[in-house]
């Protein structure tokens, strides 16, 4: 199992890295459509928390060094506190709950805190000009089509993984 957890990961990782280069490539908006966090709160449900928090620290890191997007400074910092608390939490969540509403919810809300924490670090560290609170709820407003796409179509797909014999198959 725990060779298909890894394995599962590097999909969920790439999938990170690549869907932003499609959305950036075709002039869609990344920063409102939130590609990178659909494969990272996939892999915590499908994963679970250690997995999916990983996939989520991992996944903006290398897509930053290897795609410059996110920019290393401040961004990539930041979506990376972001988006390991999405799979920590979804994760978690999933596993108490089996349910993806609660789930997907309590990982948005969390994430967002999380990548306050993030901002706030880095705001004290490498970047004085970012202010956490500012950031956060400046780039909220500008999210909300992505959380939308994201509470339709996540719970979709994640029942369609884990209730079809084939894909179940591989994931346990």
């Amino acid at each position: 199992m725990k060779s298909k957890k890894i394995v599962l990961s590097g999909i969920f990782i790439a999938l990170g890295i690549i869907l932003p280069m499609i959305f950036h490539t075709v002039n869609m908006a990344g920063p409102i459509f939130l590609p990178m966090n659909i494969p990272v709160l996939i892999g915590g449900f499908l994963l679970g928390p250690i997995y999916g928090g990983l996939v989520g620290l991992i996944t903006p890191i290398l897509s930053g060094l290897m795609t410059g997007m996110p920019p290393i400074v401040p961004m990539m910092p930041i979506m990376a506190f972001e988006l390991c608390a999405y799979g920590i939490i979804t994760g978690f969540l999933f596993n108490k709950t089996k349910n993806t509403y609660i789930s997907l919810i309590g990982a948005m809300i969390g994430g967002r805190l999380f990548a306050m924490v993030g901002a706030f670090l880095v705001s004290i560290t490498i970047a004085p000009q970012v202010n956490p609170v500012i950031f956060i709820f400046g780039n909220l407003a500008q999210a909300i089509p992505g959380m939308l796409i994201q509470i339709v179509f996540i719970p979709i797909l994640v029942k369609f993984m884990t209730k079809n014999p084939e894909i179940s198959k591989v994931l346990t």
